[in-house]
């Protein structure tokens, strides 16, 4: 099995698709639009071809700032540690919240953890 794509619930659609283009390499698709079931998604896709779809529904609301069940985090690849910080001082001078500054982890990766524009954790390991 490969993992094809994972699905992100957003209401800041088009910031959330600059975003996984701006700083993770990510190539957009065009953007579906469904006015019918007010729901609005891009699929942006990475170097092996794994997407992330950002979605948008009238439905959906801000989620309340805590803990909760579900898909916790994302994560990147850098290509070695120097790639990690430079992208997270990159995210900290662009006004990105970094949640975890670059440390060597108990599983063993050196990363750093940059919330996303709905708070999102991704990681940037290497």
């Amino acid at each position: 099995m490969k993992l094809t794509h994972v699905a992100l619930w957003t209401t800041r659609l088009e910031e959330s698709r600059i975003f996984y283009e701006t700083y993770f390499d990510g190539t957009s698709g065009e953007k579906y639009t469904n006015p019918a079931k007010g729901f609005e998604s891009y699929f942006v896709r990475f170097g092996d071809g794994t997407a992330l779809e950002i979605m948008r529904s009238t439905a959906v609301t801000d989620r309340p700032d805590r803990v909760y069940t579900g898909w916790c985090h994302i994560a990147f690849d850098a290509k070695d540690r120097l790639e990690v910080e430079k992208l997270t001082e990159r995210l900290r001078t662009d006004g990105y919240r970094i949640v975890s500054e670059p440390r060597v982890t108990g599983d063993g990766y050196y990363e750093s953890v940059v919330a996303d524009p709905d708070g999102n954790p991704v990681e940037i390991v290497a």
